[in-house]
């Protein structure tokens, strides 16, 4: 994957990549204290547009809130500009998004109020990040030996860099053992999630998926939602234990990176009859036509970087 691009936002104004570097003593590093987000730009009929930026850019701030910063540069609105300045700097078209903020200097007494704020955003051209046969075929998981992590030890509804470590750690261990993804159980034994999507079953036509508590309440979790009830679907939050995934007709997850992938097989049991099943591909159908303008939501939920007029007009973003 080559995250190459020709410019990075950073502190307000654009950067050529080269020149997109923070110090070896910046604390964010040594104490992952940062908060991120995932977003995506996709092609449409009226040129690229940033999918459902403008609850990214609030997630991401109400995460900076949750890890206590009490004030920041830049607004929820200005950093959603400044994700689409990125991509129309970058001439990207489909590409994947990075904004960050993190503890930037001072905070070396383990204490917020004693640092500053810094925000970033990088993005990159980057397609299929479970492989190009997951579409179709779906992936291979299995129940991570790492839980996921305690409301009370980290803060599990807010994307702080810090808490991926407990992503990477799965993730490398299943990948180790021959799988594509982990999923992760809460500390009371449910499921919860995997490193980096939602997780949903399908029994008897019912689409379930884990409550809100032990997750991090992912855009494209709810995006999928409003999709599946639009589409007729009954679907219920409920705990769901690690035996029901192996009887469910269907298991897939979703994410910004993954978009919406089935499981084909999981701790070495056949998930259905081991391929996407037919829901899954329905409910695939649907996201992709609005991500790429062609859905009733799209309207609601893309931010074209360049206004459609002038796309149409100059025929290029």
């Amino acid at each position: 994957m080559a995250m190459k691009s020709q410019f990075v936002w950073m502190n307000g104004a654009l950067v050529p990549f080269e020149q997109a570097t923070v110090h070896f003593l910046t604390p964010a590093l040594h104490y992952g204290l940062g908060v991120f987000e995932g977003i995506r730009s996709y092609a449409t009929d009226h040129g690229p547009a940033v999918f459902r930026l403008k609850e990214h850019a609030k997630r991401l701030v109400e995460s900076a809130h949750i890890v206590g910063f009490r004030s920041l540069p830049y607004s929820a609105e200005h950093l959603a500009d400044a994700v689409k300045e990125v991509v129309r700097a970058n001439e990207f078209t489909e590409c994947y998004i990075r904004p960050l903020i993190f503890l930037a200097d001072g905070g070396w007494n383990l204490n917020v109020d004693g640092g500053k704020p810094a925000v970033g955003i990088a993005a990159w051209e980057w397609t299929n990040y479970l492989g190009k046969e997951a579409l179709e075929h779906g992936v291979r998981a299995n129940i991570a030996s790492f839980t996921r992590h305690h409301p009370n030890v980290m803060m599990t509804k807010a994307k702080i860099s810090g808490n991926y470590v407990n992503s990477f750690l799965a993730k490398t261990e299943s990948v180790r053992l021959g799988f594509e993804e982990a999923i992760l159980l809460d500390p009371e034994g449910y499921v919860a999630e995997c490193t980096g999507e939602n997780l949903f079953i399908v029994k008897n036509g019912v689409i379930y998926t884990p409550d809100l508590a032990p997750i991090l309440e992912g855009i494209t979790r709810s995006s999928l939602v409003a999709i599946a009830r639009d589409c007729g679907f009954e679907v219920q939050e409920r705990p769901i234990s690690r035996d029901q995934l192996y009887t469910a007709d269907e298991v897939f997850v979703c994410g910004t990176a993954a978009e919406c992938i089935g499981l084909r097989e999981i701790d070495f049991r056949t998930i259905g009859n081991g391929s996407t099943g037919t829901i899954t591909r329905k409910l695939q159908k649907e996201f992709h036509a609005a991500i790429h303008g062609r859905h009733k939501f799209s309207n609601e939920w893309l931010d074209y970087v360049v206004e459609p007029s002038a796309y149409r007009r100059t025929g290029s973003a």
